[in-house]
């Protein structure tokens, strides 16, 4: 599943919306919205991200991207698995080994 957060950054890589559809449903992924409860989480990770120091590296986004996968899902794949354990070390991240 991704969020719609997830999908908008995949829109560039497709020429048309049907496209993108067509391969996502080609891989069984789904949409999955975005909750109160996951806003509210990636604000609390995001407030701790600011309080350590942090600076425009990273965006809410990020920590939108990051709750959803928590309270949504049993893992997550990402390339930015430093960022996550970090700011989410009770997700499961997959890796390639």
């Amino acid at each position: 599943m991704v969020c719609e957060i997830v999908y908008a950054e995949l829109v560039p890589q497709f020429k048309k919306e049907s496209f993108l559809d067509s391969t996502l449903t080609t891989l069984n992924v789904t949409l999955s919205h975005l909750t109160k409860e996951i806003a509210f989480l990636s604000g609390e990770r995001w407030g701790l991200y600011k309080k350590s120091g942090g600076t425009r590296e990273r965006i809410m986004t990020d920590f939108l991207i990051g709750a959803h996968a928590l309270l949504s899902s049993e893992r997550f794949l990402t390339r930015d698995r430093g960022f996550y354990k970090t700011y989410f070390p009770d997700l499961k991240i997959l890796t390639d080994h």
